[in-house]
């Protein structure tokens, strides 16, 4: 008999940074207001889905989005670091998607490659690693549904991985919104669809950090 699992991929809600930076990994960046309001409505939408596993990023911004779930379907929350995060050279500085800074002469040096996203770590290496977190979850979860909180770059190359795209892509085309669902569905170990919801409405991809 053939099992169904679904893996959800949440980005995780709204970050308070009042100084615009780009935070990367950078610890100390939590949730906002709204942020913590995201969270609660994505809980809320998957109040009666039945979810038996739920992980997250270390970072904190992750936890936070995740807890709710956790805590409304009465689960330990993990913490998987594969979901962390893409590493990024620009980590604290005023650097957002489409505002220019990346012609600065200042900043070229870093930018020769293109095929490393934020200008730090390998598309392939992204993909790779979510790709063995969701399996992971999937195993865990096996017929049921998990949970796994990420960031959008993460989230939206390892989408672009299974879907057979090249990972090279135009940043400010991401669908990967904040608080957003990429849900994985697999029939045993063979991914058979995968689906994108916005519970918390859209965002722009444009928004500075991940």
């Amino acid at each position: 008999m053939t099992s169904r699992t679904v893996v959800h991929l949440l980005r995780h809600g709204e970050v308070h940074n009042p100084d615009g930076v780009l935070y990367g990994r950078l610890n100390g960046f939590g949730l906002s207001e709204l942020g913590h309001r995201q969270a609660l409505t994505v809980a809320e939408h998957l109040r009666d889905n039945d979810i038996t596993h739920v992980a997250a990023s270390p970072l904190q911004r992750a936890q936070e989005t995740a807890a709710p779930v956790s805590d409304s379907h009465r689960l330990e929350l993990a913490t998987d670091p594969r979901l962390i995060e893409a590493a990024n050279v620009f980590e604290g500085k005023r650097v957002a998607i489409g505002d220019g800074a990346l012609r600065s002469p200042r900043n070229w040096p870093m930018l020769r490659n293109p095929f490393r996203p934020s200008w730090g770590e390998p598309y392939l290496e992204i993909a790779h690693r979510m790709l063995a977190a969701v399996h992971r979850a999937r195993a865990q979860a096996d017929g049921h549904e998990a949970l796994c909180v990420s960031h959008q770059l993460p989230i939206w190359t390892v989408r672009r991985f299974l879907e057979g795209h090249r990972l090279w892509h135009n940043p400010t085309r991401r669908q990967c919104s904040l608080a957003s669902l990429t849900s994985l569905v697999f029939d045993d170990e063979q991914l058979v669809g995968i689906r994108y919801t916005e519970p918390a409405g859209a965002s722009s991809p444009k928004v500075t950090g991940a």
